[in-house]
């Protein structure tokens, strides 16, 4: 997945309905163009993200000035016009193309067409780049009806091309809008939700800043994907390049742990679902609130689950606390916080509540060594010895239950 465009209003890719776009200015490429070619080259799924419905208010401070100082009354650059560009690295552009048109002269007629671009611009986007994934940032539609419209036609075109509808658009609209998968900015649901989702996670912030520490890890990020999962949800991870494209050390190192990680448990990730709990000893997870660079207002209005993530400064989870997965009849069960010792789960005692039937085998994936457990009427207990305890969480198939 790559940024199509943000709350500024500049598309990352050739587009034919604005400007100023990444192929007129700045590096001169088609950097959408770039990252599509890429995984198509490798037979990868490819998604954009796409901000720009808040280009109406995210510009406004552009036609002010300052207010003291040695600059003070000198107009922003939003008051700027083509003329201005004359002999400038943007000659030819209108700056009115990217601000918008001054507060006062803004028509309905004028915000009308705007929105309409958008639906045209976007169009593009989907069909141009063949796009499998749409990832709204705002809360809801952007711009309601056009928005609709817009996702109608990315729709109808994957179903004409491909003779079935083999995309996904999320967003923010917290399961009100059935075609569209919720997403969970930096948090994820608190319970298993009936329709798939989507949590978004980010290292320390959505671009590179040497400035703002790590709030995620390998560990983290891990414990984050199995809760997610558990909860019949998905893990959209962002990756905080360099301007030349290049993953910073520190992240790839993480990156490259979680990948051993997922390589040695795919098989309780992919194509899994929720089972009827998500989980037993539940406790570690606190709720919190983690609002820095966030739209404040935006989200106070929401009644949603977003930024309520666990990160490096969470306190531990407990020793015995697990989730859940299924594949057909195989329940999977992973112990988030494992250390030497026996892990009790009473859900999984012989006939429980959750029609638990009795276990035929436990395999702890990545692993040769024999399972010790024994289950009774009351409960499941897992010996796990201090061989296993990597650093990571352990997962364990268990065959015979379900």
């Amino acid at each position: 997945m790559a940024l199509a465009n943000h709350h500024d209003h500049f598309d990352n890719f050739a587009s034919t309905y604005h400007p100023w776009n990444s192929v007129n200015v700045g590096p001169k490429k088609d950097l959408i163009g770039m990252f599509s070619k890429s995984a198509k080259k490798i037979g990868m799924p490819f998604g954009v993200s796409s901000h720009d419905d808040r280009y109406l208010s995210w510009w406004l401070p552009a036609f002010g000035a300052d207010s003291a100082g040695p600059k003070r009354g000198v107009p922003y650059d939003g008051n700027l016009t083509k003329a201005d560009g004359k002999g400038k690295w943007w000659e030819g552009l209108d700056p009115a193309d990217l601000y918008g048109l001054p507060p006062a002269k803004r028509t309905p007629e004028w915000i009308e067409s705007v929105k309409k671009t958008w639906v045209k611009r976007h169009v593009e986007l989907v069909e141009k780049y063949d796009v499998d994934m749409l990832w709204f940032d705002g809360y809801g539609f952007p711009y309601g009806n056009y928005g609709k419209e817009m996702c109608t036609e990315f729709y109808n075109y994957k179903l004409k091309k491909n003779g079935k509808i083999n995309a996904v658009i999320a967003g923010k609209f917290h399961g009100k809008e059935s075609s569209i998968a919720e997403d969970i900015e930096r948090g994820g649901a608190t319970e298993i939700l009936d329709y798939p989702w989507q949590g978004t996670l980010t290292f320390s912030d959505w671009f590179h800043k040497t400035e703002r520490p790590l709030r995620h890890n390998a560990r983290t990020v891990i414990e984050s994907l199995t809760d997610i999962i558990s909860k019949n949800g998905n893990l959209l991870l962002n990756v905080e390049l360099y301007p030349d494209g290049r993953i910073p050390a520190d992240q790839k190192l993480i990156l490259d742990s979680i990948g051993r990680w997922i390589n040695r448990n795919a098989e309780a990730i992919y194509a899994t679902k929720a089972w009827k709990i998500y989980g037993d000893n539940i406790g570690g997870h606190k709720e919190e609130k983690n609002m820095d660079n966030a739209d404040l207002e935006a989200a106070k209005k929401q009644k949603s689950h977003d930024f309520n993530e666990r990160t490096i400064a969470s306190a531990a989870y407990p020793h015995d606390e697990v989730r859940f997965t299924t594949k057909g009849n195989t329940l999977y069960v992973f112990v988030l916080n494992p250390g030497a010792g026996k892990v009790e789960l009473n859900t999984l005692a012989a006939g429980s509540k959750y029609g638990v039937k009795k276990i035929n085998a436990i395999q702890l994936l990545g692993s040769k060594q024999r399972v010790q457990y024994t289950q009774d009427e009351k409960s499941l207990t897992l010996n796990i010895p201090e061989a296993n305890t990597m650093a990571h969480t352990l997962v364990f198939k268990i065959t015979g239950a379900l």
